[in-house]
C-alpha cells in the first residue's frame, strides 16, 4: 500500500465543491470513439496561476532543473545494407533516448539526400562509380543536439573512418548499431511495407520500384564491409543480426551506452497491440482528490465488468495483465477474471505532502507549490514526493518490458499513462503532464513500421473528468522590477499588479494585478 505523508489536518473526506465546465478528449492523432460526454470534476476552475519572477523573469525552483545525463555527446551511427531495419532502429532509439531525457536528434541521409539532389531518384545515384553522388552523400552535417542519431548505410570503413575523424574534431563520442539480416523474407517484407512508400517511386507502379530497389541493394552489397571483432575492435558497437535472433556487443564506453545496447536486445518486429487504461473511476476521483488509495465507486466497478466484456471480444489467448500495487486497479484486474501482475513502479506519482488534497486546497495552503507545479508541470517535484521526470525515470523498466513482450494490458494510473503514452507518440516533455487519458476510455496502441497506431475506444460507463488543462500563467514579479511602472502594495515578499488595472481578491484575502507573460 502506498505510503502518505500529508498532515493530519488535510484526512478525511473533504466537501465537495460545484465544477465548472471543462472538455476531454484523447491525443492527437488518436481515433475517438467515445460519444459519452464525462461528469465533470467537482472543484472550481483555476485559470490565474502565480510564479515567482526575478529580474522581470520567471524564476526557476531547484526541483525545476534540468537532469544532465550525461556529459559527452555521443555520435549514433548506423552501419547496413538497405532494407535491414536502420530507419526503424533509429526512429526507436532517437524516441527511446528524448523520453529517458537525453536530447537528441536523428539525421536521415536519405531525406537530405532527397532534399538537396532533384536528379538521380534511381539506383544509379547509389553506384560506387558516381562521384557526384558519393559526394553528397559523405557531406557531414553538423549536429544540434547533445546526443545524434546518423541514419545511414555507412558501410566501408573509408566512409566510418571519415565520420569517425568528423567526430573527435568535434567532441563527439562514437558508438556503431549494425544491423545484418540475411533472411529474405524479412527483407522482402521490409522494402514492400517501408520502401516502395518513399517519395523516390512516386508514380512508380511496386514491380518496377522493387526492381530498382533491389538494384539498390546490389550497388551497395559490391562494396560493404561489415564491422569485424578483430578488425574494429577498437571501436564501440553493437551488431544486431537476423532481426534479434544474436548480438556481438564490443568496447561500450558509458552508462547510456548500456542503456542503448540493453534497450536494443528488447525490442522486436513481431505484430503486437498494447492497451493501455486507467482503473476505474475512485472514491477520490469523485471528490477531486489526488493520490490516495481509494476503493471504486459503482461506476468504476461497472467499468470493470464493461472492460472484462472488452477484453473477451478482442479474442487474446496470451495477453498479459499488469497493474500497479493500489486498490483501484487491482479492483479493476480483478473483474477480468484472469491471472494479473502487480507492479509497483506502475503506483501513481507521489504527490508528498499534497497526498488527498483538492487543487483548492493545494492552492490555498501551498500557493508557492502550486504556482511552481504550474510553471514547469514536468520537472516540478511535490515536497516529499515526485515529479512527472522521476515518474519517467522509475517507469523505464516497464517500457524495456513492454518492448519484449507481445499482446499486453496495462491498467494504471492518470500520470503513468501520460508517461506511457509519451513513450510510444513520442511526446515531448512539455506535452506529457498534459496528454488526455480519460476514466472508462480503453487506448489500443498497435506499433507500425515507424510510429503508432492509437484507437481510442470508450465503454461507455459515465465517469468524472480528471483532466486539468495547462492554465494561464501570471508572474509575480518583485517591487524593484515594477517601481517604474505601477504603485503597489506588498504582501509578505511578494506582490501582485493588476490585469487591466482592475483590482481582484485572491486566495488568502490577497489583492492586486496580474502581469501576463
Amino acid at each position: 500500500m502506498k505510503h502518505r505523508s500529508h498532515s493530519e489536518q488535510h484526512q478525511g473526506k473533504r466537501p465537495r465543491v460545484p465544477a465548472a465546465a471543462s472538455s476531454s478528449s484523447p491525443p492527437d492523432g488518436m481515433e475517438d470513439t467515445t460519444p459519452l460526454k464525462p461528469r465533470e470534476l467537482t472543484q472550481n476552475p483555476l485559470k490565474k496561476i502565480w510564479m515567482p519572477c526575478k529580474n522581470g523573469l520567471p524564476e526557476k525552483h531547484i526541483s525545476q532543473r534540468k537532469v544532465c545525463m550525461t556529459n559527452c555527446p555521443t555520435l549514433i551511427v548506423t552501419v547496413g545494407l538497405p532494407a535491414r531495419g536502420k530507419t526503424y532502429i533509429s526512429k526507436k532509439l532517437t524516441r527511446y533516448l528524448n523520453w529517458i531525457g537525453v536530447p537528441t536528434r536523428e539525421f536521415n541521409v536519405g531525406q537530405y539526400r532527397r532534399e538537396f539532389v532533384k536528379i538521380y531518384k534511381s539506383f544509379e545515384f547509389f553506384s560506387p562509380d558516381n562521384e557526384e553522388g558519393l559526394k553528397i552523400r559523405r557531406v557531414p552535417r553538423q549536429p544540434g543536439q547533445s546526443w545524434c542519431v546518423f541514419d545511414a548505410t555507412n558501410t566501408t570503413r573509408e566512409r566510418r573512418e571519415t565520420i569517425i575523424q568528423f567526430a573527435e574534431q568535434n567532441g563527439f563520442k562514437v558508438f556503431f548499431v549494425e544491423s545484418v539480416c540475411e533472411d529474405p523474407d524479412v527483407i522482402q517484407e521490409n522494402i514492400v511495407q517501408v520502401k516502395l512508400g518513399s517519395p523516390d517511386y512516386t508514380n512508380c507502379n511496386t514491380e518496377e520500384a522493387a526492381e530498382d530497389f533491389m538494384k539498390r541493394i546490389k550497388c551497395y552489397e559490391n562494396s560493404y564491409e561489415p564491422l569485424d571483432e578483430v578488425l574494429d575492435r577498437d571501436l564501440s558497437f553493437i551488431k544486431i543480426m537476423d532481426v534479434g535472433q544474436r548480438y556481438l556487443v564490443n568496447r561500450v564506453l558509458d552508462h547510456i551506452q548500456s542503456r542503448i545496447v540493453y534497450y536494443l536486445m528488447n525490442i522486436h518486429i513481431t505484430p503486437r497491440s498494447i492497451y493501455l487504461c486507467r482503473h476505474g473511476e475512485s472514491e477520490l476521483n469523485v471528490n477531486g482528490q489526488i493520490g490516495g488509495d481509494s476503493g471504486l465507486t459503482a461506476g468504476g466497478k461497472e467499468f470493470a465488468k464493461k472492460l472484462s466484456q472488452f477484453i473477451q471480444a478482442q479474442g487474446i489467448s496470451d495477453l498479459k495483465v499488469w497493474t500497479s500495487q493500489m486498490k483501484r486497479t487491482i479492483q479493476t484486474a480483478e473483474a477480468l477474471c484472469v491471472p494479473y501482475e502487480q507492479w509497483k513502479v506502475l503506483n501513481e506519482i507521489d504527490a508528498g505532502v499534497c497526498e488527498e488534497m483538492m487543487y483548492e486546497e493545494i492552492q490555498d495552503h501551498y500557493p508557492l507549490e502550486f504556482a511552481l507545479r504550474d510553471q514547469d508541470k514536468y520537472r516540478y517535484r511535490y515536497p516529499k514526493g515526485e515529479s512527472y521526470e522521476d515518474l519517467v525515470q522509475r517507469l523505464e523498466p516497464v517500457i524495456m518490458e513492454l518492448e519484449r513482450q507481445e499482446n499486453v494490458l496495462v491498467v494504471c494510473h492518470q500520470a503513468v499513462m501520460r508517461c506511457l503514452l509519451a513513450y510510444f507518440l513520442d511526446k515531448t516533455a512539455e506535452e506529457l503532464p498534459y496528454l488526455k487519458c480519460p476514466l472508462h476510455t480503453v487506448l489500443k496502441l498497435t506499433p507500425v513500421a515507424y510510429g503508432c497506431k492509437v484507437e481510442s475506444i470508450s465503454l461507455n460507463v459515465d465517469a468524472v473528468n480528471t483532466h486539468r488543462e495547462r492554465p494561464e500563467v501570471g508572474i509575480l514579479l518583485n517591487t524593484h522590477t515594477l517601481r517604474h511602472f505601477v504603485k503597489v502594495k506588498m504582501v509578505h515578499k511578494w506582490i501582485y499588479v493588476v490585469h487591466n488595472l482592475s483590482l481582484e481578491a485572491r486566495p488568502n484575502g490577497f489583492t492586486g494585478c496580474t502581469i501576463w507573460a
